[in-house]
Protein backbone atom coordinates (compact mmCIF):
# COMPACT_ATOMS: atom_id res chain seq x y z
CA UNK A 1 0.00 0.00 0.00
CA UNK A 2 1.25 3.63 -0.66
CA UNK A 3 -0.31 7.30 0.61
CA UNK A 4 -0.21 9.37 -2.58
CA UNK A 5 -0.30 13.20 -2.67
CA UNK A 6 -1.15 15.19 -5.48
CA UNK A 7 -0.20 18.75 -5.87
CA UNK A 8 -1.01 21.78 -8.16
CA UNK A 9 -2.13 25.37 -8.67
CA UNK A 10 -5.76 26.34 -8.36
CA UNK A 11 -6.32 30.19 -9.98
CA UNK A 12 -8.25 31.99 -6.86
CA UNK A 13 -10.71 32.90 -9.77
CA UNK A 14 -11.47 29.23 -10.34
CA UNK A 15 -11.61 27.55 -6.72
CA UNK A 16 -15.19 28.07 -5.92
CA UNK A 17 -15.81 25.68 -8.85
CA UNK A 18 -12.93 23.72 -8.93
CA UNK A 19 -13.34 22.40 -5.16
CA UNK A 20 -16.71 20.72 -5.42
CA UNK A 21 -15.80 18.26 -8.45
CA UNK A 22 -12.62 17.37 -6.66
CA UNK A 23 -14.42 16.53 -3.93
CA UNK A 24 -16.92 14.47 -6.07
CA UNK A 25 -13.99 13.05 -7.93
CA UNK A 26 -12.71 12.12 -4.58
CA UNK A 27 -16.05 10.26 -2.95
CA UNK A 28 -16.03 7.95 -6.49
CA UNK A 29 -12.94 6.43 -4.73
CA UNK A 30 -13.98 5.23 -1.67
CA UNK A 31 -11.28 6.30 0.06
CA UNK A 32 -10.57 8.51 3.13
CA UNK A 33 -9.41 11.00 0.58
CA UNK A 34 -8.46 14.71 1.98
CA UNK A 35 -8.35 18.15 0.34
CA UNK A 36 -6.25 20.37 1.28
CA UNK A 37 -4.72 24.31 0.17
CA UNK A 38 -1.58 26.26 1.21
CA UNK A 39 -2.93 29.50 3.62
CA UNK A 40 -1.36 31.68 1.16
CA UNK A 41 -2.06 32.97 -2.20
CA UNK A 42 0.87 33.81 -5.23
CA UNK A 43 0.21 35.64 -7.72
CA UNK A 44 -3.34 34.94 -7.59
CA UNK A 45 -3.23 31.34 -7.18
CA UNK A 46 -3.82 29.07 -4.54
CA UNK A 47 -1.58 25.30 -3.65
CA UNK A 48 -3.92 22.67 -3.27
CA UNK A 49 -3.05 18.92 -2.38
CA UNK A 50 -5.48 15.49 -2.51
CA UNK A 51 -4.28 13.17 -0.28
CA UNK A 52 -5.01 9.69 -0.47
CA UNK A 53 -3.47 7.04 1.87
CA UNK A 54 -3.28 3.67 1.98
CA UNK A 55 -4.01 2.94 -1.90
CA UNK A 56 -3.28 0.02 -3.97
CA UNK A 57 0.12 1.00 -6.53
CA UNK A 58 -2.78 0.78 -9.72
CA UNK A 59 -4.48 3.80 -7.85
CA UNK A 60 -2.64 6.48 -8.97
CA UNK A 61 -2.98 5.36 -12.72
CA UNK A 62 -6.81 5.18 -12.11
CA UNK A 63 -6.84 8.96 -10.33
CA UNK A 64 -4.80 10.40 -12.93
CA UNK A 65 -7.23 9.28 -15.91
CA UNK A 66 -10.40 10.19 -13.83
CA UNK A 67 -9.24 13.83 -13.68
CA UNK A 68 -8.67 14.40 -17.11
CA UNK A 69 -12.27 13.31 -17.68
CA UNK A 70 -13.53 15.51 -14.73
CA UNK A 71 -11.96 18.48 -16.96
CA UNK A 72 -9.73 20.05 -13.72
CA UNK A 73 -7.31 20.84 -16.36
CA UNK A 74 -8.97 24.16 -17.56
CA UNK A 75 -9.40 24.97 -14.02
CA UNK A 76 -5.94 24.59 -12.99
CA UNK A 77 -2.80 26.56 -13.83
CA UNK A 78 0.23 23.88 -15.20
CA UNK A 79 0.37 20.10 -13.98
CA UNK A 80 -1.00 18.23 -11.15
CA UNK A 81 2.26 16.57 -9.81
CA UNK A 82 1.91 13.78 -7.80
CA UNK A 83 3.97 12.05 -4.77
CA UNK A 84 3.84 8.81 -3.80
CA UNK A 85 5.24 7.66 -0.03
CA UNK A 86 5.16 4.24 1.76
CA UNK A 87 5.94 3.66 5.59
CA UNK A 88 9.21 3.02 7.05
CA UNK A 89 9.64 -0.46 8.31
CA UNK A 90 10.14 -0.68 11.58
CA UNK A 91 13.30 -1.52 13.93
CA UNK A 92 13.24 -5.34 14.37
Amino acid sequence: MIDLYVYYKVREADAAALAPRVRALQAGFGVPAQLKRRPDVRDGLQTWMEVYPGVDDAFPARLDAAARSAGFAGLIEGPRRAEIFTDLPTCA
